[in-house]
């Protein structure tokens, strides 16, 4: 029980040297058995560890802890997301230079291995060569095969590390020491050149982890970019440019033209249109008057007003959203690779097997004992080398994601990629995704026949000077067709209701709902009013032209439909799969969208949050979730699902979150990404087949299987051999998806 005195703090830490997903395992497990310690929670996708600890210890303290088995905290009191974004950039260009320089020493090494093997000065120069490649930029899988040993694990590093130092160690000892073999009759070969290749095609599978990894915390800056830096506010009286930090609830906030709205608040004078799409997805801007409620991060259009102040700092709904991407992209802890698993029982069964097989021949192996039991304990190591087994993954993906460019699918994350085939549950935003994104005029009726030559002139110079959203896409329309505007007189805009202008030759016009033109005495015809009621039932937004006494056009705008999008979801459902619109726009629209496209499950009226909620749930029904979405308003939900795919027209900061990204647009690449998913998976598969099947049956004849019957023992070389004939058997298996057809 805690006494009153004890003062519980809880801050949130970057944590340096967390390399996989065991390793924030026991950061978590280290910090929670530490005295002192409430509870440690590690976000490995932004590298952070959140700690509840009381004052019996502190953060040095904590960091103490960490430094004992290698990670570290940053304790800094600097902003923790750019501390994380510098760790994870410096981080990235170490492995970068790791890469490069393993890559330059290596392929020397690999030419005299392969080519010049009997060149005496060539085992020297690749002893100097190899030294920097394994300790120097390989360092890192050795401490990490030391961490996992220290908790009684193997992975992937343990493997990399366990063969290439016997390897190196073995091929360092016939470099000092040839006549120990030649005295025996046995010609000494070095393996240095199995050792370098596999740390360098390693380092590159770690590379490209990092720059994935070095992605997920971009999407938050440019989340925290939608924020003002400053803020122009009325404060005892006085106007002045204060910081945003510095805004406190209360304060006057004057908006002006163009600028994005700094806090959550209410507007107490003036009116704008404001850009609110980050909310809602929806193109279009929403009007703001005195009493209506504006968002921190939403963009101010042409007008101008003053707001007060009502949330700030993390309150406010954009830091809400913040908080939800960046708790989204922590919670799914990273999926262990298949390798890693593999590695766990390969690693012990292969040391046990090479243990076994020298035992075995000091036993019985006569008076050369010591000599076969060494040379085949080797060979045994040596064949089960993971260089084919480190190659199985990255060379499928590698070519999956060339492949998936070359159809507009642009891969970020190789773990998508091997998930997406499993995908039961589709869940499509609805402007920008199933929409185009952008309103347009889609019907333009004119009440008489020579309507559009004797009053479109009119009509564009109206809409020229009209600051409303849709005006614009009126004005775009008659452009296209290249009509001219007018000169116009007397332009006024009536506040919900649309404008009105004079002509020079003194005839009053009209442009805008319903209500304006029964407020100005105008008559509304039966045909007019019954094709408006048609369009209205299509989800489209109806604007009337007149004239003093009758309408002369009724125009609809609409967000359209993509060609694509009604295929698409007819192909998925094809394939079994679930598919759920979820939109920001009123329930009328969304359900005529919905009809168009053949969807049934669909939401309306929906927040950012409602979205990631409704993901959660369908999870937590055991279904695999892809998000598909466009919007800034999407970005929680992509964090939140298991695969993410943006609209490549989209918002930058939807592209930075999804793990994917659809360069054109089009909703029928997505079952073709889900189809790629399954060829590179099972080539990854088959890959795997390809690189244990040599081990399967080149460790029974390295361990001397087959002495008794006819006398054959494995030459370390032969077994290097193989080694590098079930690489080049996964290489070319990987290249084979680039034949397939999506």
């Amino acid at each position: 029980m805690e006494t009153e005195t004890q003062h519980i703090t809880k801050r949130t830490f970057p944590v340096t040297g967390m390399t996989c997903a065991a390793c924030a395992s026991s950061v978590e497990t280290i910090l929670q058995y530490t005295d002192g310690v409430k509870s440690a929670n590690v976000n490995f996708a932004t590298n952070t560890v959140q700690v509840e600890y009381s004052d019996e210890i502190n953060a040095e303290e904590l960091n103490q802890a960490l430094t004992a088995i290698g990670y570290g905290l940053i304790i800094s009191d600097e902003n923790t997301s750019k501390v994380v974004a510098e760790a994870q950039a410096e981080e990235y260009q170490k492995i970068k230079l790791r890469t490069i320089w393993s890559a330059i020493l290596t392929v020397p090494v690999v030419v005299i291995g392969m080519l010049f093997m009997d060149w005496e000065p060539g085992r020297w120069i690749s002893l100097v060569l190899t030294v920097p490649v394994l300790f120097y930029f390989g360092q890192p899988f050795f401490i990490g095969a030391w961490k996992q040993a220290k908790f009684r694990k193997a992975n992937m590093d343990t493997l990399v590390a366990l063969s290439t130092g016997i390897a190196f160690l073995f091929s360092l000892a016939n470099t000092l020491f040839p006549e120990f073999w030649i005295s025996r009759g046995v010609q000494p070969h070095v393996y240095y050149e199995a050792a370098a290749v596999i740390i360098t095609f390693i380092t590159l599978g770690k590379l490209l982890e990092a720059r994935a990894k070095s992605n997920t915390t971009t999407a938050l800056k440019k989340l925290m970019g939608l924020q003002p830096k400053t803020l122009k506010a009325k404060i005892d009286g006085v106007e002045k440019e204060i910081p945003i930090e510095a805004v406190q609830k209360g304060y006057e906030i004057i908006v002006r033209p163009g600028e994005k709205i700094p806090v959550d608040g209410k507007v107490i004078s003036g009116n704008s249109f404001v850009d609110e799409s980050m909310i809602s997805g929806e193109p279009l801007a929403v009007e703001k008057k005195e009493g209506e409620t504006v968002f921190a991060g939403t963009v101010n259009q042409k007008g101008s007003f003053r707001f007060i102040a009502e949330k700030v700092g993390t309150e406010t709904l954009l830091s809400q959203i913040i908080l939800r991407v960046q708790e989204a992209q922590g919670s799914k802890a990273p999926v262990q690779k298949l390798v890693d698993k593999i590695a766990g029982i390969f690693v012990p069964v292969v040391i046990s097997i090479s243990i076994l097989t020298f035992a075995v021949w000091m036993l019985v192996g006569g008076e050369d004992a010591f000599t076969h039991a060494l040379m085949n304990s080797i060979a045994v190591l040596v064949i089960a080398c993971p260089c084919a087994l480190g190659l199985a993954t990255p060379t499928a993906i590698m070519v999956g994601v060339g492949k998936g460019a070359e159809n507009n699918i642009l891969i970020k994350d190789a773990e998508s990629l091997e998930l997406a085939h499993k995908v039961n549950a589709v869940i499509l935003d609805k402007t920008g995704t199933i929409t185009s994104g952008k309103t347009s005029v889609t019907n333009l009726k004119w009440t008489t026949e020579s309507g559009e030559k004797e009053y479109a002139s009119i009509l564009f110079a109206i809409e020229s000077a009209s600051e409303h959203p849709l005006a614009e896409a009126v004005v775009k329309s008659l452009s296209e067709k290249n009509i001219h505007p007018e000169s116009i007189q007397g332009f006024q805009s009536i506040t919900g209701n649309g404008v009105e202008a004079k002509s020079e030759s003194g005839h009053h016009y009209y442009v805008g709902n319903q209500k304006l033109l029964s407020d100005k005495g105008v008559e509304l015809d039966s045909e007019s009013l019954s094709t408006a009621e048609t369009w209205r039932n299509e989800a489209k937004t109806v604007v009337f032209f007149a004239d003093e006494s009758k309408v002369l056009a009724v125009i609809a705008i609409a967000d359209t439909i993509k060609p694509s999008s009604k295929a698409a979801v007819t192909s998925l459902k094809k394939e079994g799969i679930a598919v759920y619109m979820l939109t920001g726009d009123n329930a009328q629209t969304a359900k005529a969208v919905a009809d168009q496209v053949g969807l049934t499950d669909f939401k309306a009226e929906v927040l950012p949050s409602d979205k990631s909620e409704f993901i959660k749930k369908l999870q937590a029904e055991g279904k695999i979730v892809a998000m598909v979405g466009d919007g800034i308003n999407d970005s929680e939900a992509l964090a939140q699902a298991d695969v993410s795919i943006a609209m490549g027209h989209g918002s930058d900061i939807a592209m930075d979150v999804a793990k994917m990204t659809i360069i054109s647009s089009d909703l029928q690449v997505i079952p073709k990404a889900f189809h790629l998913s399954k060829l590179t998976v099972n080539g990854i598969h088959q890959n795997l087949f390809w690189a244990f099947i040599y081990n399967l049956i080149g460790i029974p004849i390295a361990a001397g299987i087959l002495y008794p019957i006819n006398g054959f023992l494995l030459d370390p070389m032969i077994a290097g051999g193989a080694m590098a004939l079930s690489s080049v058997s996964v290489v070319l298996n990987s290249l084979r998806l680039k034949g397939k057809t999506l």
